[in-house]
């Protein structure tokens, strides 16, 4: 799996990948109702990422500062991998690449501002990749089944 800078000719296949996520309402703070342009602006509006098993694009992050000023030494990632992908590793291969990417630009730490506490295989696989819970927001985020549950903020040194 190779993992490269997203292109404009990759629009189709990253939509693909975040429309189910931002319809079903359960990982992202994302109105369900995004259009694809706003969608695709918003993703690809910092430096966006695709992986890229075999010609086909299996999942798609972000990768920008948290902060600007005095917090801007601390970024933030956002993952998203397709539906059929689930379960093969691309979201780790993902942040394994994204902290490789981070250090090299100088970024001494990696925050994830809000991690919706009911993404369980998120939270595992934050976790094992060297996060640690940081912050609570009890009631942050309404789910569309669960109702109110909590999101967290999860941080790793770089």
């Amino acid at each position: 799996m190779l993992i490269r800078p997203a292109a404009l000719e990759d629009a189709d296949a990253i939509w693909s990948i975040l429309e189910p996520v931002i319809r079903a309402g359960e990982t992202y703070a994302l109105d369900r109702e995004m259009p694809r342009e706003a969608a695709l602006a918003w993703w690809l509006s910092h430096d966006a990422f695709v992986a890229d098993d075999d010609g086909a694009i299996v999942g798609t992050y972000y990768l920008r500062r948290n902060q600007a000023g005095g917090g801007g030494h601390v970024c933030n990632c956002g993952y998203m991998v397709a539906e059929a992908a689930s379960g093969r590793g691309v979201a780790r291969t993902m942040c394994a690449d994204s902290l490789e990417r981070a250090r090299a630009l100088g970024y001494k730490g990696m925050q994830f501002n809000f991690v919706v506490s009911t993404n369980a295989r998120a939270v595992r696989l934050w976790q094992a990749m060297g996060f640690a819970e940081v912050g609570r927001i009890p009631g942050g985020f309404r789910h569309p089944q669960l109702g109110f549950v909590d999101a967290l903020v999860m941080y790793r040194e770089l």
